[in-house]
């Protein structure tokens, strides 16, 4: 006779996927790593560094790592979101963000 399944296969099953998520976007992170290495170009350099710093920004987020882990991706995620502030193009560095601006517009209305 099959048994019912429990409640907790699910959960386990949506830790399980979570957990295999975050092992994907790891390994994306250090193939984007490898591709800032070997790519010369400027602007596309400063993109690689902003996307690998928004990828350790959400996996530090995540609970299937542990937390010495996560500690290693904020300080990975904060390394490499200044490294790609020094990468970005002069006019992006002086232009206001867009919630400076969004704040601008509300404060004119």
């Amino acid at each position: 006779m099959p048994h019912a399944p429990s409640a907790a296969a699910p959960a386990s099953t949506d830790a399980n996927a979570l957990a295999d998520a975050g092992r994907a976007l790891w390994s994306a992170t250090l193939m984007l790593m490898t591709a800032f290495m070997q790519t010369a170009a400027p602007a596309h350099r400063y993109l690689l560094a902003r996307r690998i710093a928004r990828n350790f920004g959400t996996l530090r987020e995540q609970d299937c790592f542990s937390v010495a882990t996560r500690k290693s991706f904020s300080r990975l995620a904060d390394r490499w979101g200044a490294r790609a502030n020094l990468l970005a193009p002069a006019d992006l560095r002086t232009a206001p963000s867009w919630r400076q601006r969004l704040a601008f517009t509300l404060r004119a209305r």
